[in-house]
């Protein structure tokens, strides 16, 4: 048997799809918003009207009836154009819907599913806080049972989608006990968007994803009803770590999609910029440089294929995953230093996407995981943890 990354003629037209829609509406439009830190409302709409938001969800529940291959497939070809539009999808999805579809009930699955597969409202994952990022273990975010509600009081840091028009919900982890070594037994959520006593702060002043929306979130005294509990109490770190590894592998396609961008970009410059009397793709050093680039998103590319095809199978996927979430990070944030420094001084010119996409390119290798959760995981998985605990 032979492994092939080869996409089925339905994931090829989806692909087509999306690669046509992101060039047609998205180029056109984002680099306005994005320089007004303004919110694509329109753009949005019209993503799920094409049903984006509802690609790997049954059609019983609003969705598409797809897959997280098709999810990723999406993601890609947004990110070729613009990473804020990519991850504001990706965030919507995989992070805002993807818990309840995974752990919900079949009541919660009916009431928030339909709406966010169309694109209706948008979900937020309220896992970081202020002074625990990485160490999600360290949640100091609480949930007191108190007769038929929960009550939760703490702080959620750099969530996303959290604080537009649209957004319907938040999906909170939060302390409701302890176990008997004192370790916490941390729960899931669901927060409407508009409960009193949950406060939203202005947007953050980002470097990039300018035109998605990143914000801190205050829970002080939120009462949700007991039924707004996620999965089972207690299980909520582990119903998250799952969403992550997951989420893992959606990042890396979004990154593989601003790695391939910049090639897309760098090589339509290089045959039109001349310098010295001929276009500067003449010569060998540009096309070295383009070469490696090209080679770099392709190798992402494979990373997050083999890993969505292991998640689609039912098999282990988790070091697949952080494998390609490191290499794609790495891939999209080099390929950004290289196309800015092939367009020269136009690469700092922000009417230029390249400029765009370097800035978007650091985050990569810190939201959802950093690049050193990374290869904690892998080497983890690589059955090296013994030895530090030896250690």
């Amino acid at each position: 048997m032979t492994l092939d990354h080869r996409l089925s003629p339905e994931h090829e037209e989806l692909r087509r799809t999306v690669e046509a829609f992101a060039h047609d509406v998205v180029a056109p439009k984002i680099g306005d918003f994005y320089e007004r830190h303004a919110f694509p409302y329109d753009i949005v709409r019209e993503m799920g009207r094409m049903g984006l938001f509802g690609l790997p969800f049954p059609e019983e529940h609003g969705g598409m009836g797809g897959d997280y291959l098709a999810l990723c497939l999406a993601l890609e070809e947004l990110a070729r154009v613009d990473s804020s539009v990519a991850i504001t999808l990706e965030a919507g999805v995989s992070l805002g819907a993807m818990p309840i579809h995974r752990f919900g009930t079949e009541e919660q699955k009916r009431r928030w599913l339909p709406r966010l597969c169309r694109g209706e409202i948008l979900g937020a994952f309220g896992l970081t806080e202020p002074d625990f990022g990485s160490d999600a273990g360290g949640t100091r975010t609480t949930a007191v049972r108190d007769g038929g509600e929960w009550v939760i009081n703490g702080t959620k840091s750099f969530i996303t989608n959290s604080g537009t028009d649209i957004t319907g919900l938040v999906t909170v982890t939060a302390v409701t006990g302890r176990k008997p070594d004192g370790a916490p037994l941390i729960s899931t959520f669901i927060v409407p968007a508009g409960t009193p006593g949950l406060t939203v702060a202005p947007a953050y002043s980002k470097v990039g994803w300018n035109a998605s929306d990143t914000r801190e979130l205050h829970f002080a005294g939120v009462r949700v009803p007991a039924d707004s509990l996620l999965g089972e109490e207690g299980r909520g770190y582990a119903q998250f770590l799952r969403i992550l590894d997951e989420g893992r592998i959606a990042i890396s396609a979004l990154a593989t999609g601003l790695a391939q961008g910049c090639v897309d970009e760098s090589v339509a410059y290089a045959r039109t910029r001349t310098a010295f009397g001929r276009p500067i793709g003449a010569n060998q050093a540009i096309q070295f440089k383009l070469a490696d680039m090209a080679a770099r998103a392709h190798t992402a590319r494979v990373a997050w294929r083999d890993a969505a095809s292991r998640l689609l199978a039912g098999e282990p996927f988790k070091k697949e995953a952080a494998i390609a979430k490191l290499h794609s990070s790495d891939v999209a944030v080099t390929n950004a230093r290289e196309a800015t420094q092939i367009h020269g001084g136009y690469g700092f010119m922000n009417e230029y996407p390249v400029a765009r996409m370097w800035r978007d390119a650091k985050i990569l290798e810190i939201g959802e995981g950093t690049s050193e959760v990374q290869r904690m995981l892998i080497s983890r998985e690589l059955g090296l943890s013994d030895l530090a605990a030896a250690g």
